[in-house]
This record gives structure tokens, sequence and C-alpha cells, in this order.
């Protein structure tokens, strides 16, 4: 967490909701609540989470990074 007025955490929170709305909302319209919840969870616990390429990670999805480093646990330099 970082400090008072540490612009990185609202960041990280606003690239994802960007994200959100660009791949999921703006291409869907839901009948009810309950519809654009269950959307919202599949969506984070099926892709954003597992598959989704990150830059943190080099742009590989958490599921290769974990499989690679079980492959090989040594840090890489």
């Amino acid at each position: 967490m970082g400090s008072v007025g540490d612009a990185r955490d609202n960041a990280r929170a606003e690239s994802f909701f960007a994200t959100l709305e660009c791949e999921l909302l703006d291409r869907r319209r839901f009948a009810s609540q309950a519809q654009a919840r269950m959307a919202v969870f599949t969506f984070i616990k099926g892709f954003y989470n597992p598959l989704r390429r990150h830059s943190a990670l080099g742009y590989r999805s958490p599921i290769r990074y974990e499989k690679e480093m079980l492959a090989d646990p040594s840090p890489a330099s």
C-alpha cells in the first residue's frame, strides 16, 4: 500500500476498471443486476486473474508464469 497521495495505487485500480469496462461492459447489455454481477465475477475469476497477460509477469498469464516457475524455480538474471 502506498502513502497518501501515491498515484500508483489509484493507477492500478483505474487500469483494472478500464479493462473491465472496455472488454466486458461496453460489449453487452444486462437484463438484471444479478446477471451483470455474474458476468463481472466470471470475467474476473475466469479470464482477468488466471488468463490475461500481465506486464508485471513479462506479458505472461499468471497460469503460464506459475508453470514456468515450477519448472525452473531459480530466479531469472
